[in-house]
């Protein structure tokens, strides 16, 4: 679904609402909150997707990190999970879709999250993902909405998934390159998560099919700031701004510079490629984090100091031009 279908099948739909949910669909961001006691919130999201590697264990361990990061770009702590399930059962072995699932089952059993059931549908095409209920103190909930200016923007997994994974079908990328992006998309935004909540943090979003600037234009919507983006400053995987210069460019990619075009300025001395990249689609992206300029470089040190050594500090939030991005 390109970025603006969903908005525009929303359009004028009238939802129901309690005093209860402190993050809706009032506004987009990651997921849904609904405060339960004055102490406790529940933090609810859904995801699920078609296969994006051709290994059915890999498969599941990705869409199963993928859903979790949701609930920790809120601040949140994943619990429970249930699975959804679309299969051609009588296309397929079963045994294709018992490694899906087992590989969700082992990155449930990684984030500490129970799953408690799910639902699964014959289909054509296979589909895989979770939703997942997490939790979160009222008080320490982080929206995309929030960020101010002169916070430092950083980044915490390298950006060309899609790019990659297109040069992949294309059988243009080695074996080596193909396991690390692989494995890359399986980890768990569960650390770096943990580790920010730590420091003064004003916003976070993950970053996914809307690619890096698509999900910062959700942060700067509504916000009443800007972002400045520094080009040479994005870690991108090895080889991706090769392939993008091959056009090994993901149609999403279009549709999200498409749909975000009005508000981002981007300089004539950032190569297409890297523009190719920022509005790369992700699939189980890094965390996109809005620290205090004081606490930025102390984030830092805290995430290289426990192995996420391509996070980098990427760009910073500026009083104008307002509800704009420039890329320079």
């Amino acid at each position: 679904m390109s970025p603006g279908d969903l908005d525009k099948a929303l359009c004028g739909l009238v939802f129901p609402t309690d005093e209860n949910v402190l993050v809706g669909l009032d506004r987009a961001d990651d997921a849904g909150v609904y405060q339960i006691s004055e102490e406790l919130a529940l933090i609810q999201t859904v995801d699920f997707f078609t296969p994006i590697v051709d290994d059915p264990y890999w498969f599941g361990q990705i869409a199963a990190a993928n859903a979790l990061s949701d609930v920790y770009a809120m601040g949140g702590v994943p619990k429970t999970a249930m699975n959804l399930v679309a299969f051609p059962a009588k296309e397929m072995e079963l045994t294709v879709l018992r490694q899906i699932i087992q590989g969700g089952i082992d990155k449930l059993k990684e984030a500490g999250v129970v799953l408690l059931g799910g639902h699964s549908i014959e289909d054509r095409e296979i589909k895989y993902g979770l939703s997942v209920t997490g939790i979160v103190h009222p008080d320490k909930i982080l929206t995309k909405g929030n960020i101010r200016i002169g916070d430092c923007l950083v980044l915490t997994k390298p950006l060309g998934f899609g790019i990659i994974n297109t040069a992949v079908k294309a059988a243009m990328v080695s074996t080596e390159l193909t396991e690390k992006v692989t494995k890359l998309m399986a980890t768990l935004n569960r650390e770096a998560a943990e580790i920010m909540v730590n420091f003064d943090i004003s916003g976070c979003t993950d970053i996914t099919g809307f690619g890096l600037l698509g999900h910062l234009a959700e942060m700067v919507c509504g916000s009443g700031v800007g972002a400045r983006i520094d080009f040479g400053e994005v870690p991108v995987i090895e080889k991706a701004l090769d392939f993008a210069d091959m056009g090994m460019i993901p149609t999403v990619a279009y549709e999200n510079r498409e749909f975000r075009r009005e508000m981002i300025t981007i300089a004539d001395t950032v190569p297409r490629a890297v523009q190719d990249v920022l509005f790369d689609p992700q699939t189980s992206g890094g965390l996109l984090i809005a620290v205090s300029g004081a606490d930025a470089g102390n984030l830092m040190a805290a995430l290289h100091g426990v192995g996420i050594h391509e996070s980098a500090i990427i760009g910073v939030v500026v009083e104008e031009p307002a509800e704009r991005i420039m890329v320079a």
